[in-house]
């Protein structure tokens, strides 16, 4: 399909969402069997009280903006050019220098319990939500019902995540009504998602709750613990740039994102690099589009760790570039202030 093809595509596409969302928004969700369906089923299975679920659906608005965002998300616009701009900029390399300093104490706690260093979680709260300055201003629960049932590709994710949210606003007592969060639903500084909010989310104050949106400790304290149990391993090597040469590196390239070929094999895929990993580590050749050129590195384990937060090897590597400028800069910027 050519570039001016894919671009009418997506509008047309967009066309379409926008309109079936405008007439679904003037419709009482509770009017439809799927809707009914998924009350039933979820108050029967969690205990939920049925009246209570009706009341939330029944002033449920479809969120229109949230499908248009949906259907053109940044990386599928942007090359990584172009990409990296948005998030490897002096101002947020100077917040992040703030933030990492006033949160030092914690970071540093977060670093012993769970082996990530302040570097990478500073980094990953910094694209995310600037450091917690952009949380996100869309009503989840109004998100995660638009999406869980007007938006076909991944109504089951979605539903899924509609069913934790409820659970999670019930477990941490929350008014399901008043949290925003992103058009996908992902919620705080951190944005987690609600599976992840249940799942990986870590009362790390120690005050009772686990707080993403006002707690420091928390947000630190979760994302470290996210990356923990989805493998990071501590002090080892996360990427490194790469050298290709002929055309046996496009096999590697297949291979997709996640490290399957040893080091020992890259130069069988004319693959070199420099680096001071063992020959029995994984990598995975990752690639990376500019204008006029692209880009070659070696993804190891903690590389593929860090897409498990966001599965797109560009946002990977913008967290794992701000993380290093950052890390460059944290000791002067300590001294100075």
């Amino acid at each position: 399909m050519s570039i001016n093809m894919y671009k009418c595509f997506i509008f047309i596409v967009v066309l379409l969402l926008s309109y079936s969302a405008q007439v679904l928004a003037e419709n009482d969700y509770l009017d439809r069997p799927e809707v009914k369906k998924f009350i039933d089923d979820f108050s029967e299975k969690n205990n939920y009280p049925k009246d209570s679920l009706n009341e939330l659906f029944k002033n449920v608005t479809t969120q229109t903006s949230v499908l248009e965002a949906i259907a053109r998300p940044a990386e599928k616009k942007k090359n990584w050019q172009e990409y990296r701009k948005i998030f490897i900029t002096d101002k947020r390399i100077k917040e992040g220098l703030a933030f990492w300093s006033e949160n030092a104490p914690i970071l540093a706690a977060a670093e012993r319990k769970y082996g990530v260093p302040p570097e990478i979680v500073v980094a990953i709260i910094g694209v995310e939500t600037f450091y917690g300055r952009y949380k996100g201003k869309h009503p989840v629960l109004d998100s995660l019902v638009t999406l869980g049932f007007d938006y076909p590709p991944r109504q089951k994710f979605f539903r899924s995540e509609l069913e934790h949210f409820l659970l999670l606003s019930q477990e941490e007592n929350l008014n399901p009504v008043e949290i925003k969060g992103s058009y996908a639903g992902a919620m705080g500084k951190s944005q987690f998602i609600s599976s992840s909010y249940r799942h990986y989310a870590v009362d790390f104050d120690q005050n009772g709750t686990r707080d993403l949106w006002e707690s420091n400790e928390d947000a630190i304290g979760s994302v470290a613990n996210y990356f923990k149990m989805h493998g990071w391993k501590a002090g080892e090597i996360i990427t490194v740039p790469a050298k290709i040469e002929g055309k046996r590196y496009k096999k590697l390239l297949d291979k997709g994102i996640k490290p399957v070929a040893s080091v020992s094999e890259l130069p069988q895929y004319d693959v070199t690099a420099d680096h001071d990993a063992a020959d029995q580590q994984a990598v995975a050749l990752l690639e990376f589009n500019k204008n006029d050129s692209d880009e070659y590195w070696l993804g190891f384990n903690n590389f593929y760790v860090i897409t498990r937060y966001n599965h797109s090897h560009m946002y990977a590597m913008a967290v794992y570039q701000l993380s290093q400028k950052i890390k460059k800069d944290i000791k002067d910027y300590v001294v100075q202030n």
